[in-house]
């Protein structure tokens, strides 16, 4: 096959298209988000000028045809590509980007300009960061000159959003932000776990899948279900909701050598908080030591699913006067998170079968608690985030705007993209995400297209107005997305089961 210009021979040995491109050629801007289940996007390259999937793709499907990544566009073309996602903040973590950039300059090459167009073949994309919007805005900013933000700056602000040290700027849109699985040294070992407390090792992934005995994960045909009974009480409001995957595209990864520290499978993004309490770091440490080589341990999709923490599911009610309960899934912090924004809210945790739960993720129980509360009131009002914070929010058939107070700005692009991202996930949340588990605790629901995350063509427009503040820089994007899960509820009549439906 030709890759990026230049002739390749492989051995005929099964692998898939992303095998060969990422561990015999070392082109690591193909990212695997979800492989083998071909759903998000992540690895997409252009086959003859066409995309397509490469974890699902056959190396034997493309002998003599040409292959072209990211890397094997032309310099000027990714530079343009780097320029118009940075210009609009259509990059946060980078981890998709590559993708979509390669999905995105396969169109421009066909003669495609259309917006619309450009919004449907996101559907065959994943991107949990920027709410969709940013990076239909950098289509159409495509060309139109250079990225002339400060790193120094949109990194600060990037942080406060994330929660976690951040890199912003045109290497991180072309896939270089620093990946675990990016960045291993030569000669490691690959672990995956095995589904039994254990770790299926090998040479190489697809070694140590087949070690590990992997069976490929699917989407359950069961209706999700709120696993919590509502406390009893004369409520004006009630609410319960369902277990939620985070959903971050970089599953969990990290590396270690003999008697080394352990990368962080943090890389460059928080995935929400949804890694804070990752035991990937030290699983690298321990079985490196073991085998006396490098580690690398790689989560499937899958093991995200079955392990990473999800936002515990609620039931609550509160009175006309802001007081009452909230049932929620035992998960340490919770009663503490609600305790910041509703003190009147009484914290009844319970012990319930399912995965592990975080107050580490986004607003935890305490946006679930704003939205009661509003939905008492019958309105939001401005939502002040523990950090200090605070938006509004209106939701209505136009679309969603936003107003947002969260001190010096320090890059207006970089705050408004992790607005408009944190929109379009408190948007999704409400309407539809929830994740099948059953009355053991057995998670059913594998799949990245499982997740019902909201695609492109189905998100309402999103306005953001930044309120003047020349105070201490905090986190903003907390505060929207609370703001804009009790506006988009309270838009719908404030049903009580949460996901609400589009």
């Amino acid at each position: 096959m030709i890759v990026d210009g230049r002739q390749v021979v492989v051995p005929d040995d099964g692998s898939t298209l992303l095998d060969v491109l990422r561990e015999r050629l070392g082109i690591t801007s193909v990212k695997d988000g979800c492989s083998p289940q071909g759903q998000c996007g992540c690895c997409t390259v252009l086959v003859d000028g066409q995309p397509r999937v490469s974890c699902v793709t056959p190396a034997r499907r493309v002998v003599g045809r040409t292959i072209t990544t990211l890397d094997g566009l032309p310099e000027s073309e990714q530079r343009a590509w780097a320029s118009a996602f940075c210009s609009t903040g259509g990059s946060q973590c980078g981890f998709c980007t590559p993708g979509i950039v390669v999905r995105l300059a396969g169109l421009r090459a066909s003669g495609e300009t259309d917006r619309d167009r450009a919004a449907r073949s996101l559907h065959a994309h994943l991107c949990r960061c920027t709410g969709w919007q940013t990076i239909l805005e950098a289509w159409d900013a495509y060309g139109t000159g250079a990225w002339t933000g400060d790193p120094e700056l949109a990194a600060h602000r990037a942080e406060l959003e994330g929660h976690v040290a951040q890199t912003v700027g045109p290497d991180v849109v072309l896939g270089r932000g620093g990946f675990a699985a990016d960045t291993v040294p030569d000669d490691h070992l690959v672990a995956v776990p095995d589904g039994h407390g254990g770790f299926g090792i090998g040479e190489t992934l697809a070694e140590a899948r087949a070690v590990a005995g992997k069976v490929q994960g699917r989407r359950t045909t069961v209706s999700p279900r709120a696993p919590l009974d509502l406390p009893p009480g004369d409520w004006a409001a009630t609410l319960r909701t369902s277990w939620v995957e985070p959903a971050y595209l970089e599953t969990d990864a990290a590396w270690c050598v003999p008697g080394g520290e352990p990368s962080s499978p943090l890389a460059n993004g928080g995935a929400f908080g949804g890694k804070a309490s990752s035991t990937a770091s030290a699983d690298a440490r321990r079985l490196a030591d073991e085998q006396g080589r490098p580690v690398l341990v790689l989560y499937a999709r899958e093991d995200t699913v079955r392990l990473g923490p999800k936002r515990p599911p609620v039931a609550g009610g509160v009175d006309s006067d802001g007081r009452g309960v909230l049932r929620v899934a035992r998960t340490p912090g919770i009663a503490e998170a609600v305790a910041r924004v509703a003190p009147d809210l009484f914290v009844e945790e319970v012990d319930v079968a399912g995965p592990p739960t975080s107050a580490d993720l986004r607003a935890a129980g305490w946006a679930e608690a704003v939205a009661l509360l509003a939905a008492a009131s019958g309105e939001v009002g401005t939502v002040t985030s523990p950090e200090g914070g605070s938006a509004t929010a209106e939701v209505d058939g136009e679309g969603i705007r936003v107003t947002v107070r969260c001190g010096d700005p320090l890059d207006a692009t970089v705050l408004r993209s992790y607005c408009v991202g944190a929109a379009h996930m408190a948007w999704s949340w409400v309407t539809s995400e929830s994740l099948v588990v059953d009355d053991e605790g057995v998670v059913h629901d594998l799949t990245v297209r499982s997740f019902d995350v909201v695609r492109a063509t189905e998100t309402p427009p999103i306005e953001v107005t930044i309120e003047p503040d020349d105070g201490e820089p905090c986190n903003g994007s907390d505060a929207v997305f609370a703001a804009v899960a009790a506006a988009t509820w309270l838009t719908r009549g404030a049903p009580e089961t949460w996901p609400t439906g589009t």
